[in-house]
């Protein structure tokens, strides 16, 4: 995730909200197999505005250097984006530490909601809501998004459908700033949909909406703006937007510094930086904790670490010998050497969609979670991949079992887990090759055109863990040319039967059904070998003692403009 590559899994709201306890409660109606202990939801130094300081400037670290800059843009759906763009896009709503939410007044002063015949949405917009152009933000800027994101014009090179193409209508109200969502088919979590909004001149057409937002932040509205990138430095700045129209930001700018992994904490202890996200690093953590006036704030997230399986890899198109890398690996035996010395759980998470600490978790996994190298061997067998006497690698027609694990550069753990697994998978005849690549290059020229056989990092959750992530596992859809097109599902591996069960969670008002509909599809994205769930993630963050309102958010949404020094 962000600390270790992060992706998005993209929000589409409310039903869920029902679904998730409280930050650290445990087990649900469904069943909790493991439970951990009561830990903070949210861990961000908390001030009110008149204690902080007007002025000053935070040094931000992040660990990629981003070329896309439309979050809606698959190559967008990424953490360090949603972090950043938190300050400078229109968030209609919000969500609190406890994942409740509630529209944001600076873009939205009223909601109105009916489900008979048809489900309409009414959302009555801020007037003084305007684009850094001037430009005002109206029901315009709502309906092109709403069909760019369709999925009706494959050329929109879009994260995810889920939920927009449950929209029959966006329209006008009684005015340009009254706008009407109308559903072909109930949709709970349309709260999550513009998130962000971006503007109707930006999602016109695919050229606008893949290409506006390359190496550039064009149109915002929020409390900052964008001041530009320096490649050299490989820095991203933006700073105090005066037009802005809700109360104005405390600080006068934000400098996000983008360098490899380890290098954030030396830059971090040498006074270089003021915030970054040490993440589950041992290291890194046992070094910042000693240092004079940090903290490290640390709160439950929404994320998990995993390994992605190709499916579209010639020797991983099997689903058996997927399911035996499942079965080679010990995951509590990953998750214990990544989180040692972090004061977290290392407890192995069976389930795609809901957390160990959320309602509706429930154990899914089965035999393909349970670490069997026995198993995993006959599978292999199964498969036609033998192991030659006297030989330590398998074959079939000649050619070796052997696959790439592609990992970016300059971060250890994910080195660590490279090295695990390599020695896990030796042991039923798999050679797994470590392959680091520049960070800069790990999803935009690996990972997500599939040039990979297996994979770490991890998946960002938001308060809606059904929607929110059902892009993740859905099967391809074909372009015009007939190409497959899988999106954020970056296993390359789906199935009908799947999509139709997630299909009725995000339609389900009822939350106890939803949550059923839910583990059904949760069992069947284990039994079809997509993605290896490791464990939760904490959200650890090293942040300067005097910095106010930023930190381990969990859930929250970050109030860019309450952020700012305390003394």
């Amino acid at each position: 995730m962000r600390r270790h590559r992060g992706r998005v899994a993209l929000a589409a709201p409310l039903i869920a909200l029902a679904l998730v306890a409280g930050g650290c409660s445990t087990g649900g109606s469904e069943g909790n197999d493991t439970t951990t202990a009561e830990l903070k939801t949210i861990d961000i130094n908390p001030a009110a505005r008149d204690k902080i300081k007007q002025g000053g400037t935070v040094r931000w670290g992040i660990n990629e250097f981003l070329s896309q800059y439309n979050r809606m843009h698959n190559d967008g759906n990424n953490a360090n984006l949603r972090t950043m763009d938190w300050g400078l896009m229109p968030q209609p709503f919000i969500s609190d530490e406890k994942a409740a939410i509630s529209p944001n007044p600076n873009f939205i002063t009223g909601v109105k909601e009916e489900t008979d015949p048809k489900q309409v949405i009414t959302l009555t917009l801020n007037p003084k809501a305007k684009w850094s152009d001037g430009t005002e933000i109206t029901w315009k800027d709502y309906a092109s998004q709403a069909e760019a994101m369709s999925g009706r014009d494959t050329d929109y090179i879009v994260a995810q459908t889920t939920g927009w193409d449950r929209l029959e209508s966006v329209e006008r109200g009684k005015d340009d700033h009254e706008v009407v969502l109308t559903f072909k088919e109930n949709y709970a979590d349309w709260r999550g949909l513009y998130d962000p909004l971006i503007p109707a001149e930006y999602s016109a057409t695919p050229e606008k909406f893949n290409k506006g937002y390359l190496e550039d932040m064009p149109l915002t509205a929020g409390p900052f703006k964008f001041d530009g990138l320096d490649k050299t430095a490989k820095t991203a700045t933006i700073s105090r937007d005066p037009n802005w129209w809700g109360e104005p930001a405390k600080l006068d700018k934000i400098i996000f510094r983008s360098m490899e992994d380890e290098a954030l904490t030396g830059a971090f202890a040498n006074g270089e930086l003021d915030v970054y996200d040490v993440g589950p690093n041992a290291s890194a953590y046992k070094r910042v904790s000693s240092m004079q006036g940090i903290q490290l704030r640390t709160a439950a997230n929404p994320d998990f670490r995993h390994f992605t399986m190709n499916g579209e890899s010639k020797k991983l198109s099997d689903a058996r010998v997927r399911n035996a890398m499942f079965m080679a690996i010990n995951r509590e035996a990953i998750a214990q050497s990544d989180l040692k010395g972090l004061n977290w759980p290392s407890i192995p998470l069976n389930n795609h969609f809901f957390m160990n600490s959320q309602k509706g978790y429930k154990d899914n996994a089965g035999e393909f979670g349970k670490y069997n190298p026995e198993k995993a061997k006959q599978l292999l067998d199964q498969a036609g991949w033998t192991l030659p006497q006297g030989k330590r690698v398998r074959e079939k027609g000649g050619e070796p079992l052997e696959l790439t694990f592609v990992i970016p550069t300059g971060i250890a753990i994910s080195q660590q887990e490279g090295q695990l697994a390599q020695a896990m998978l030796q042991e039923v005849g798999v050679k797994l090759n470590i392959e680091a690549v520049p960070s800069d290059d790990f999803f935009t020229k690996r990972i997500i055109p599939g040039n990979y056989d297996i994979t770490p990092f991890s998946w960002i959750g938001t308060p809606f863990p059904v929607s929110g992530s059902e892009q993740q596992w859905s099967n391809a859809v074909e372009n015009k040319k007939g190409e497959k097109q899988w999106g954020n599902n970056l296993a390359r591996v789906g199935a009908d039967e799947t999509d139709a069960a997630m299909a009725k969670a995000v339609a389900e008002l009822d939350p106890a059904k939803t949550i059923q509909y839910a583990n059904q599809a949760d069992a069947l994205i284990w039994k079809m070998g997509n993605t290896l769930p490791l464990y939760q993630r904490p959200k650890i963050t090293a942040v300067k003692a005097n910095l106010a309102n930023l930190g381990a958010n969990g859930f929250k949404f970050i109030k860019y403009e309450d952020i700012g020094y305390t003394s």
